[in-house]
């Protein structure tokens, strides 16, 4: 997606962990140390598909061992190549730092369309693409963790958990070796949606603080706010689903591959996913303006841009046009080092993707621990927590009958405070905390410096600093 003159998404990386590194004192050898990719596996591997042997290609890059097992998606594209997925590993690394989940940075990669093949022929490739990592120990639940990234989901991930298991029949903690899995395959409730979730909670953070929102030139709350949405895949749609019913923005536009609807109004995301998932794409939704270049509504004014699709969407070609105050980074990399460059003079404000988009390892991480504890979160102490708020309404309204007062509790309250915590609600406290603290940590450094003028140098600041201080306690 990027325009000819600017840097690849790789070199845009390393562009962006310069302009960190040179705020930073770290010696030479330590921040290149940290910059490299550590390194990347390439398979090539057929498969029997339709009476004869197709070949495919894979890989399995792993950025940073700093901390182990490393944590990191597997994207089925054709656009798949190793310059992708290293440049995807580096920010895993970077991630994983900034909300303090603690795994180093990888990411894996197949150039295969999953939308060209049968879901048996889609299992065969996988398992076999899981096979040659799984020998090598590429997938490994104490070495190399993967999760769902475009192009794949629960089920290519519950297919890669029974292949590990196959080839590794004594081991406990077999289906640790990956996360995203469903929930009835070792997974955890809200790991699907969390994404997108997390997008949503780093919104809301940001919005409770008001020279935050001067910066980006907006007042009041999320209410209201003018919404576009670019990509309305599992990130896209459950960040705006969540945003326009739960916080009351107007998404205004959603971008797909076949265009644009926009609609003043307000569009309900839920009609359009519905639309989409029957007829494969925008175009005949009854509602709103369907319009065929979906690249310019990109430019299109709103308070609130989310890119939540490819990377490189925001380039040199289009970023001086672009007039969203605030971009949220759903996607990785979807703003090219040369867009970022002009977005900043011009005042735009960037809440970068290796933070907006972090909910999905942080709850993969939650997955992770559930998978080696093997129990699932709330089995211990949901019950004994609605007996002990039992206890206490009911005391409360024995001493109302004792003296005469006459009041009871509202009966709505009283059902959500006896309700124990159950796994969902504790994903979800546990992603808003993250979300929250991480967000905390980077506006330190953003208002606490002089010389930070932006989120993602104070993101790329904080994330570089925690693990460089991983290195330095290992003796590096």
């Amino acid at each position: 997606m990027s325009v000819a003159g600017e840097p690849s998404f790789r070199e845009s990386v390393d562009l962006m962990f310069k302009r960190a590194t040179a705020l930073m004192d770290l010696s030479p050898g330590l921040e290149e140390k940290i910059r490299v990719c550590n390194s990347t596996y390439t398979v090539r591997f057929g498969v029997r598909l339709r009476g004869k042997i197709e070949t495919f290609v894979g890989y399995r890059s792993v950025h940073s061992e700093h901390m182990e097992p490393v944590k990191g998606g597997i994207r089925y594209s054709l656009g798949v190549n190793q310059d992708e997925v290293e440049a995807l590993a580096a920010l895993m690394t970077y991630k994983c730092a900034l909300v303090e989940t603690p795994f180093g940075g990888s990411k894996g990669g197949l150039c295969v369309d999953p939308r060209q093949w049968d879901e048996h022929e889609l299992e065969q490739i996988t398992r076999r693409f899981a096979y040659e990592l799984i020998k090598r120990d590429l997938i490994n639940p104490a070495q190399n963790v993967p999760a769902p990234d475009m192009g794949t989901g629960e089920r290519e991930m519950a297919w890669i958990a029974d292949q590990y298991a196959r080839m590794n029949t004594t081991d406990i903690n077999a289906k640790a070796c990956v996360t995203g899995k469903p929930p009835h395959a070792g997974g955890i409730q809200g790991r699907v949606e969390a994404t997108g979730r997390g997008v949503q909670f780093g919104l809301r953070e940001f919005f409770r603080y008001r020279e935050d929102k001067e910066a980006a030139r907006l007042t009041g709350d999320l209410d209201g706010k003018r919404v576009i949405v670019q990509g309305l895949g599992n990130v896209g749609y459950h960040a705006a689903k969540f945003l326009s019913e739960e916080d009351g923005v107007r998404v205004i536009a959603v971008i797909e591959r076949d265009g644009a609807i926009i609609d003043e109004k307000g569009i309900n995301i839920e009609e359009l996913r519905q639309h989409m998932n029957r007829t494969g794409g925008l175009a005949g939704y009854p509602k709103g303006r369907h319009v065929e270049d979906g690249s310019a509504v990109l430019e299109m004014e709103c308070d609130i841009l989310i890119p939540a699709a490819m990377e490189g969407v925001i380039n040199l070609g289009n970023a001086a046009r672009i007039k969203a105050p605030l971009i949220i980074e759903a996607a990785n990399g979807p703003v090219t080092y040369g867009a970022d460059e002009i977005l900043r003079k011009k005042g735009t404000l960037i809440i970068p993707d290796m933070y907006a988009n972090a909910g999905g390892v942080t709850v993969s991480y939650f997955e992770w621990v559930k998978n080696l504890s093997h129990i699932r979160f709330g089995r211990m102490q949901r019950r004994a927590e609605e007996a002990r708020s039992r206890l206490l309404v009911e005391e409360l309204e024995q001493l109302s009958a004792d003296q005469g007062l006459g009041w009871s509790l509202n009966a709505d309250f009283k059902q959500k405070f006896l309700q124990g915590s159950d796994e969902l609600a504790l994903v979800r406290s546990g992603l808003d905390d993250t979300m929250r603290t991480a967000y905390q940590a980077m506006r330190e450094v953003w208002h606490g410096r002089t010389d930070v003028h932006d989120l993602r140098v104070a993101a790329y600041i904080v994330a570089i600093d925690r693990v460089a201080k991983t290195y330095r306690s290992k003796g590096l």
